[in-house]
């Protein structure tokens, strides 16, 4: 095979799949576009207010509405009893405040 067949082959199949990676994210991006438009109508109808990332415990739940108390309500001193605990970090805010204090 000649060089100049062997490089138009290979533009033509790069040309190609340039094209079907396109098509792709454009079915993708439309994909996306609908999936966030049926979530805000689910969030409109069962009129949820905010996120919520774990369940277990009310300063796991959104991490922003929580004080810098509220995991050691026992005692200062306690271990972290959710598991969840030890994956969310302390809000910015929170954290600039006992750095301060």
């Amino acid at each position: 095979m000649r060089k100049s067949v062997a490089f138009t082959v290979f533009i033509s199949v790069n040309l190609f799949l340039l094209v079907l990676l396109t098509l792709h994210a454009r079915y993708r991006q439309t994909t996306a576009i609908r999936e966030r438009l049926g979530r805000a109508e689910l969030v409109r109808t069962l009129q949820l207010t905010d996120l919520c990332l774990f369940t277990e415990a009310r300063y796991t739940r959104h991490p922003a509405m929580a004080d810098r108390f509220a995991p050691f309500q026992d005692h200062p001193g306690a271990m972290e009893h959710f598991p969840s605990g030890s994956l969310v970090t302390p809000p910015h805010s929170n954290a600039t405040r006992q750095e301060g204090s």
